[in-house]
């Protein structure tokens, strides 16, 4: 769900809002199972209906059936956005971008959760969960998630992303 929340000469921003409506996926490996369960509860806080598409155990599973599941749940509109974890973020941001709605983008810190929302208007947010502590991923989570998308020359340049 999304809503113009200001504007410029020609240029509306548009902000993600964040509704007792908004609906989020969430996947992860065994890597990211802790982180899961503490972002699905800080999301449930903000009133945000959150949709669990990962492993719920640490022992070891294949991270592309889990994005796969998210990915396609994006893509059909099941829900608005999407959260990966891994270990370093790279598996799942590899395997959720092969899907044609998806831009998920991979963050480390806060000023790149910011960047992915505001420059690439990413879907999915995809987390290292071995190389971030749990408070800093939560922080990049709000920071993706009250980030507005700038627009203008940024979706230019998302329009020239091909797809299948």
């Amino acid at each position: 769900m999304y809503a113009f929340i200001f504007e410029l000469p020609n240029k509306p921003y548009l902000c993600k809002t964040k509704t007792k409506n908004m609906k989020i996926g969430i996947c992860n490996d065994h890597a990211g199972v802790e982180y899961k369960f503490k972002l699905v509860k800080m999301l449930r806080r903000r009133g945000i209906e959150v949709v669990n598409f990962g492993t719920d155990t640490p022992d070891s599973v294949d991270y592309p059936d889990f994005a796969h599941r998210l990915a396609s749940a994006v893509e059909s509109g099941e829900v608005e956005l999407g959260i990966a974890l891994c270990g370093t973020g790279n598996g799942m941001a590899m395997t959720l971008n092969k899907h044609r709605g998806i831009r998920a983008g991979l963050a480390w810190n806060t000023a790149i959760g910011r960047l992915v929302a505001q420059h690439n208007n990413a879907n999915v947010l995809v987390l290292p969960a071995r190389f971030i502590s749990y408070r800093l991923a939560a922080a990049i989570v709000r920071e993706w998630l009250d980030t507005p998308f700038e627009g203008g020359r940024h979706q230019k340049r998302i329009d020239k992303i091909p797809c299948r």
